[in-house]
C-alpha cells in the first residue's frame, strides 16, 4: 500500500514555480520523506510551462524535474500533474486559451495537438528521472468542461473520449503510469461529459478525489460513520465501472476545515483513512496535502490555510503525525478481503448509470450503500449490467444483491468547483 502527499510548496505556494527556492523544496521533500511517506505528487502551472500555444517554457521543464530529481533523492517515488488547471479555487488557464483568444482545450484540434506537445516533451524530461513513476494529465480538468464552472468548455462524451484517447498515450513512458484525474462530479452530475465508464477504463488505473465538504459531512455529520465512510464508498463505486480488478488511487483526501473542526482532524484521518482500506483494489492512498498555505497569501478560501500535515513553517501537526503513523502501520498489509454483498446501479447502454444524481450524498443510492455499510456489511457496487450476468457475479463473489427500490436526487450534494462550499440548500 502506497502512503504519499500532494505536495504544497511551504515557500510562495505553487507560485515558487516563477522562482524556485531550491533550499526550501530541498526541505520540504526531506520532512516528507522522514514523516514516512514514498511518493509525492507534484503540480506544475500550465501557464508557467506554456504561456504561448507554440513555445514551451524549457527551463520551467527542467525546473520539474529538478524536484522529480530532489523527491528520488529523498527516497520518494514522484507523480507529476500537467494542465494545473484548477488548483485551490484559482483556475490557472493559458492565456491562449481566455477571453479574447477564448477556445476549448478539449474540442479544438489545434489546441489539443499544442497540450499533446507539452505532454511529450514533459514526458521525454522527467523519464530520465528514476524518481518518476506517472503523469496525470491534470488537476481535476473536468470541472473545467461543465457546470458550475462560470466559463466552462463544453464537450460531449465523446469528444472527452477523443481528447483523452489523444492525450493519455503521449504521456506513457515505459513502466510509468499515465493517468487522468477527476473531482466527483464526474460520478454525481447528471449529463457531465466526463463519465464514470472513462474513468473506470481509460489510463493505467482509477483515481479519486474524496472531500467531505460536498454535502457528506453537513448531511450526515462531520463525525458520523457515513462522513468517515466516504472515500471507500467512492472507491467501490469507481470498481462498479470497469474490470473487477482495476486498481483504484484515493488520489486526493483531506480533512477540510469547514465542516469538520480542527482538534477532530487527527481523528477523521485515521477513521476515513482505515475505512478505504477496505476496498480490495486499493492502490494507495495520497493526502492534500504536505503543507498549509502561507497566511501572508491572500484571497484563498480560509479552509486553505489550514489542510497541510505541516504548518507553514515546517513544523509536522498532529494530524501529520496521524498519517505518518498510518503510513507505518498499514503499508505493508495485505489487501483487504473480497466482498460478497454490492449495491446495483442502474446502468445505459454505454456502461453508465441512468440516473448519476442517485449516487451523490444523500442521494438514494449513496444512502443505501451506508445504511449497509453501517450496518457492517461491507458493501460493494456492481452495475445492473453486472446483476444480470451470473458469471460475472460468481466472477467477483457477490452472492447477495440490494437494490433502490425508491429512487431519489442527492439531498446534500453540491457540485462545487473549489473547496469554498459552505453550507447546503
Amino acid at each position: 500500500m502506497k502512503f504519499g502527499v500532494d505536495y504544497t510548496p511551504s515557500h510562495g505556494w505553487f507560485h515558487s514555480w516563477l522562482d524556485p527556492d531550491w533550499a526550501s523544496i530541498d526541505e520540504d521533500l526531506r520532512q516528507i520523506s522522514e514523516l514516512g511517506m514514498d511518493h509525492v505528487r507534484i503540480f506544475p502551472v500550465w501557464p508557467y510551462l506554456q504561456p504561448n500555444r507554440t513555445w514551451i517554457n524549457r527551463k520551467g521543464v527542467e525546473d520539474v524535474r529538478r524536484v522529480v530529481h530532489i523527491a528520488g533523492e529523498h527516497g520518494l517515488d514522484a507523480y507529476v500533474d500537467v494542465f494545473q488547471g484548477h488548483l485551490s479555487s484559482f483556475d490557472f488557464i493559458p492565456s491562449w486559451l481566455v477571453t479574447w483568444h477564448k477556445g476549448n482545450m478539449f474540442t479544438d484540434p489545434e489546441f489539443v495537438a499544442s497540450e499533446r506537445e507539452l505532454i511529450a516533451v514533459m514526458a521525454d524530461e522527467l523519464a530520465k528521472e528514476p524518481a518518476f513513476k506517472g503523469m496525470t494529465l491534470g488537476n481535476e480538468v473536468n470541472q473545467l468542461s461543465d457546470r458550475p464552472h462560470p466559463t466552462k468548455m463544453s464537450a460531449t462524451p465523446d469528444q472527452i473520449d477523443a481528447w483523452l484517447d489523444e492525450l493519455l498515450p503521449a504521456a506513457k513512458r515505459g513502466d510509468a503510469l499515465s493517468l487522468f484525474s477527476v473531482n466527483d462530479g464526474v460520478w454525481f452530475l447528471d449529463g457531465h461529459p466526463f463519465t464514470p465508464v472513462q474513468s473506470a477504463t481509460k489510463g493505467d488505473l482509477t483515481t479519486i478525489h474524496s472531500w467531505v465538504f460536498n454535502g457528506i459531512g453537513q448531511g450526515y455529520g462531520a463525525r458520523s460513520e457515513e462522513c468517515y465512510a466516504y472515500a471507500l464508498y467512492l472507491a467501490e463505486l469507481a470498481k462498479a465501472f470497469g474490470p473487477a480488478d482495476r486498481p483504484v488511487w484515493l488520489q486526493e483526501v483531506g480533512a477540510p476545515e469547514n465542516v469538520l473542526a480542527s482538534e477532530d482532524t487527527p481523528e477523521f484521518c485515521r477513521s476515513a483513512v482505515e475505512k478505504a482500506l477496505d476496498c480490495p483494489n486499493l492502490w494507495g492512498v495520497t493526502w492534500w496535502c504536505s503543507h498549509d498555505v502561507p497566511s501572508s497569501m491572500a484571497d484563498f478560501p480560509q479552509l486553505e490555510y489550514s489542510l497541510g500535515l505541516f504548518d507553514e513553517h515546517g513544523r509536522v501537526k498532529p494530524i501529520g503525525r496521524e498519517f505518518g503513523d498510518l503510513a507505518r502501520q498499514y503499508r505493508d498489509m495485505r489487501p483487504a478481503a473480497a466482498k460478497n454483498v454490492a449495491v446495483v446501479v442502474d446502468v445505459d447502454a454505454t456502461g453508465n448509470p441512468v440516473d448519476r444524481a442517485a449516487l451523490g450524498p444523500g442521494g438514494s443510492i449513496c444512502d443505501l450503500w451506508m445504511k449497509l455499510e453501517v450496518a457492517g456489511l461491507r458493501p460493494s457496487v456492481v452495475t445492473s449490467a453486472v446483476a444480470a450476468d451470473p458469471a460475472e457475479l460468481t466472477a467477483r463473489g457477490i452472492t447477495e444483491l440490494h437494490r433502490d427500490t425508491a429512487p431519489y436526487k442527492a439531498r446534500f450534494y453540491s457540485a462545487v468547483s473549489d473547496p469554498a462550499f459552505e453550507s447546503v440548500d
